[in-house]
């Protein structure tokens, strides 16, 4: 097995993954799902697993929205995936075809023309009847649909920028809707992205949307790989790029060690001992490691944790966010929430003990922390907070 930083896995090669697949698979059964986890810990690459290896009776939808940036974009690529799909089935999305006639669209040589739209583009009728055309045209309920969509919040941030909030809302409704007729006939829905889809409901809750349009939906967090996968994947990478090493199964636990048992930094940690020439050591493995992160060029691309803080929590809080991770990231214990209200008091940063449990409860769902048994916030992540205090020079 080859190292590859960044690139797409092959899913013959992927480790560790089995068993939150199964339980995908299982609660897929009674609801849609949203899957929650951190930038570079492989979501992506298991929701195109459960596409190429479906269980038997389910008929996977992969699709990565990012590129759509409007809803009548999303409606239309939605009714096209149907479409193909049941043409390969050889059934047809009527309904849909209907709508498109009706409005003045013309099929020609199985390409929908639409006519130009001088209002709104019917995006949710699109979006309807394609799913209605999916679920109607699957004769059984063991030929279960389920879509697995990549990028939904990146998509929605799109849609909220170029049409406006009220368009974010009504998508969001519109899928709940979608669930809730059919879901009894098998519909089922995937959810997963790199923003945290709360970032982008907080938004539209400040603009008072009132609804909970993902409440009906499981949120199944993938963590990173346990050690004894996180050393497999490890030693395999050593062996297939014929690093040199004393003891692979010291080199393979060091890497799964300091990478935190993240594929992507596994990956990236094997592919630099490779190019440096280095061998597999524990001392030159932690040699790499540091490099990596002390490297201006962000190799690892760590600086996102920062660079994504005014977008998530605003220019007013960016400063408060800032003085919590700082002081959380240069001590080696764990801060309760009054240490944290202290010292942001002190600093003239924040005074509202209120608005500081919100604010915590953000940059928790955001990976950056994690709290002990006493309800003490520290790190979630080693790696990261390592980082974190050479970037910030604590």
């Amino acid at each position: 097995m080859k190292a590859n930083p960044g690139g797409q896995i092959d899913l013959k090669e992927v480790v560790g993954r089995d068993q939150i697949i199964e339980q995908i698979w299982d609660t897929l059964e009674q609801q849609s799902i949203r899957i929650v986890a951190e930038r570079r810990i492989g979501k992506t690459t298991i929701i195109k697993k459960l596409a190429a290896e479906p269980r038997d009776g389910w008929m996977p939808i992969f699709q990565d929205l990012e590129k759509c940036h409007t809803a009548f974009e999303f409606a239309m690529s939605v009714y096209r995936e149907v479409d193909e799909f049941l043409s390969i089935q050889q059934r047809s999305a009527r309904k849909t075809k209907d709508f498109f006639k009706a409005i003045g669209g013309a099929e020609i040589a199985g390409i929908i023309k639409l006519p130009i739209f001088t209002g709104e583009a019917p995006w949710k009728e699109i979006l309807l009847s394609a799913i209605h055309d999916l679920v109607h045209e699957c004769e059984t309920k063991s030929d279960r649909p389920v879509f697995l969509w990549d990028e939904v919040p990146f998509m929605l941030a799109n849609i909220n920028e170029r049409e406006g909030e009220t368009t974010s809302m009504e998508i969001l409704d519109t899928l709940r809707g979608l669930r809730q007729t059919y879901g009894g006939d098998g519909l089922r829905m995937v959810i997963t992205g790199s923003i945290g889809l709360h970032h982008v409901i907080s938004t539209l809750k400040r603009q008072n949307y009132a609804n909970s349009p993902v409440n009906d939906t499981l949120a199944i967090e993938v963590r990173p790989l346990d050690m004894a996968s996180a050393q497999e994947l490890a030693a395999k990478l050593i062996e297939g790029e014929n690093i040199q090493t004393e003891s692979l199964e010291e080199a393979a636990n060091e890497v799964a060690q300091l990478s935190d048992c993240f594929p992507y930094y596994i990956h990236h940690i094997v592919k630099a001992l490779k190019l440096s020439g280095l061998n597999g050591s524990r001392d030159t493995v932690e040699q790499v490691v540091l490099k990596q992160l002390l490297d201006s060029s962000d190799p690892w691309e760590l600086n996102h944790y920062r660079e994504r803080i005014p977008t998530y929590y605003g220019d007013s809080l960016e400063l408060a966010v800032l003085e919590i991770l700082d002081s959380i990231a240069s001590r080696s214990k764990a801060m309760s929430l009054d240490e944290l209200l202290a010292e942001l008091k002190s600093t003239g940063k924040l005074d509202d003990r209120e608005q500081l449990i919100d604010l915590l409860r953000l940059i928790t769902q955001d990976h950056y922390l994690s709290r002990n048994t006493n309800g003490h916030y520290h790190f979630q992540f080693p790696l990261l907070q390592r980082w974190w205090k050479l970037a910030r020079g604590l």
